[in-house]
């Protein structure tokens, strides 16, 4: 049985907790929580990024965050609370769910980085 894209986001959005604005804001600047981007670097283009943020492109998260790969990133950690976003949502979610997968117990999907802008949230470019 085959299932939509939009269906699998909706399940990876009843497993990542999605965490508002203000609450990830109070959480950021912290050594143990660590804010991604999975939007791919064209898009960061237009608009920035989430002040502080490490960009990881979706199709890489899982090497990124996997220490057992040559591709790791040593700002992933299990220890680490992680924040996560993207353009509408749904990447963020699907990460979220892989990372969680992996063994990341505090998970979390900001969701639209539209959201953290309306928001006032910090960005640069």
């Amino acid at each position: 049985m085959s299932r939509s894209i939009m269906e699998i986001v909706a399940e990876a959005k009843k497993i990542v907790p999605a965490i508002s604005p203000a609450d990830a804001a109070a959480l950021m600047g912290r050594d143990d929580v660590l804010v991604v981007d999975v939007r791919d670097l064209p898009e960061l283009a237009d608009g920035g990024k989430v002040k502080g943020a490490v960009q990881v492109s979706r199709g890489m998260l899982e090497f990124r965050a996997d220490e057992t790969t040559p591709y790791h990133n040593p700002a992933f950690s299990k220890a680490k609370t992680i924040i996560l976003y993207c353009a509408s949502g749904g990447r963020s979610a699907l990460a979220g769910k892989a990372l969680k997968d992996l063994g990341y117990a505090k998970v979390f999907n900001l969701g639209a980085f539209k959201d953290w802008v309306a928001a006032g949230g910090a960005v640069e470019r």
